[in-house]
């Protein structure tokens, strides 16, 4: 099913909280889902408790998303078992196997250098719930701040990918209605552009996204 063209409402994950107040802000706002680091070598890592305050500061229908880089399946169980967690989202070299040995709605992330990697990703990954496309970087996965070529999104590829595609990687304030423009994705998801700090949320930030994010939408037809 061809699905990207349809979409009358851009979906909005803020990611990466380490406060558990800065998440309710966002929530408030109307973000969709909110992310939550389980890499150790992030800056943005969340401790068992820490994401348990944040998860239980949240009111309903926010989408929790537990974020993973190359874990051993007893880190992955344990969060699972222990946290509200409602999607995973796999930031590293795991295959669709062990994706989806977890019985839970997932997000596998593309490091996006050539079209190909998309196209290649949305082949091998056909029961993900959608592809998160960044930014690739040689040493860090996700987080960086940095974008792709938004130009290898062009419509011929997006409009043949059955998997609903969230944009991630360089995007801030200043740049997302251009972005949602430019690549009419599912949704966006964001990190080093609502920040005051690495982990440290700014609250005006996140509010002048969420309104480029609604100024776009108010364009659309329905």
């Amino acid at each position: 099913m061809k699905v990207q063209s349809h979409f009358k409402r851009t979906r909005v994950k803020f990611c990466g909280f380490t406060q558990a107040d800065q998440a309710l802000f966002a929530a408030n706002l109307g973000v969709d889902a909110i992310g939550l680091v389980f890499y150790k070598n992030s800056s943005r890592y969340v401790s068992l408790q820490r994401a348990r305050e944040i998860i239980a500061a949240l009111p309903p229908f926010v989408t929790v998303v537990g974020l993973f880089v190359n874990a051993q399946r007893p880190w992955v169980d344990e969060r699972i078992n222990q946290l509200a967690l409602d999607v995973l989202q796999f930031h590293g070299d795991e295959d669709p196997v062990f994706c989806a040995s977890f019985k839970l709605p997932y997000l596998k992330a593309v490091r996006v250098r050539q079209s190909s990697d998309i196209i290649h990703a949305s082949q091998q990954f056909q029961d993900a719930q959608g592809l998160l496309l960044d930014a690739w970087h040689p040493d860090a996965h996700g987080g960086t701040g940095t974008q792709f070529d938004w130009s290898l999104l062009a419509n011929e590829l997006t409009s043949n990918i059955a998997l609903p595609s969230i944009l991630a990687g360089g995007l801030d304030v200043g740049n997302v209605f251009h972005a949602i423009q430019t690549t009419r994705l599912y949704g966006v998801d964001v990190s080093s552009g609502i920040e005051s700090a690495k982990g440290i949320k700014d609250f005006a930030k996140m509010t002048e996204f969420l309104k480029e994010v609604y100024r776009f939408d108010s364009t659309r037809s329905i």
